[in-house]
């Protein structure tokens, strides 16, 4: 369903202080979406990210954060310990659910982004931001984009990030014993501010081994929405967030 709709339409936190001082946060929060769907919702802050964690599903619904370039300055080794987050009501995923699943706990918002503050690579390792995802998919092209996301951080000073899983037809069933779902696909959109003119770009995966050009992934976030039932970027000016999500400048995004 997502590789046809992209064919036909291609073209986290709250205020957190830091060990690295962020640059000029907006006040209204731009990254934080809203849900236009009737799904379980508990929205959890973090320092470096916001979550909307799904408990029916064990799946974050969204994450949402800022990246900054001088974040990227960071050097924090990764951890690779898996805990569940304390801020949860309800269950939610566990280690054991994902042991001998044939899925990777794969991150949202990703542990190389977290470099700059050992709190917030701790609490990336959280079961609220961890999805089960296909090895090829984890350690491929969603890898690549979150290279991605990095270079636009570096390049643009910041990048406005929201990704997460697409729960539709649940055709890949359940694992552990916590009944964690494994998405039908994933999502990531990306916000930026070019000389004061923002931009940004929709991403649709199916949840297959592969990889496509990096483009043949773009698409218009007004896509990604009719696709999760997420409204991104709402508190954009109407007239700004209109255009941003209707089109895709592929040239801001480095695509040809």
């Amino acid at each position: 369903m997502i590789q046809l709709l992209l064919a036909a339409l291609l073209v986290g936190g709250a205020w957190y202080h830091n060990s690295c001082q962020r640059s000029t946060y907006p006040t209204n929060q731009v990254e934080l979406p809203q849900l236009q769907t009737s799904v379980a919702s508990q929205e959890i802050v973090h320092e470096a990210y916001t979550v909307s964690y799904n408990s029916d599903w064990k799946l974050p619904n969204w994450v949402a954060y800022e990246l900054t370039a001088q974040e990227l300055e960071g050097e924090l080794p990764r951890t690779d310990h898996f805990y569940p987050d304390p801020m949860v009501v309800g269950k939610q995923a566990e280690n054991s659910d994902y042991r001998k699943s044939g899925y990777d706990r794969g991150h949202m918002a990703p542990a190389a982004d977290m470099k700059w503050s050992e709190t917030a690579m701790r609490e990336s390792f959280y079961f609220t931001n961890i999805c089960p995802q296909i090895h090829n998919l984890n350690a491929g092209i969603w890898q690549d984009f979150e290279d991605r996301g990095r270079k636009w951080a570096n390049q643009y000073g910041s990048v406005y990030i929201v990704c997460g899983p697409v729960v539709k037809d649940n055709k890949l069933g359940t694992i552990g014993d916590n009944q964690v779902v494994v998405p039908d696909g994933f999502y990531k959109v990306f916000l930026v501010n070019v000389n004061g003119r923002y931009e940004a770009l929709g991403l649709l995966f199916d949840h297959v081994s592969g990889r496509k050009k990096m483009k043949n992934y773009a698409c218009s976030v007004d896509s990604v929405e009719k696709v999760t039932g997420i409204d991104f970027f709402y508190r954009l000016p109407n007239d700004v967030e209109s255009r941003v999500e209707a089109q895709v400048n592929l040239s801001v995004w480095g695509f040809k």
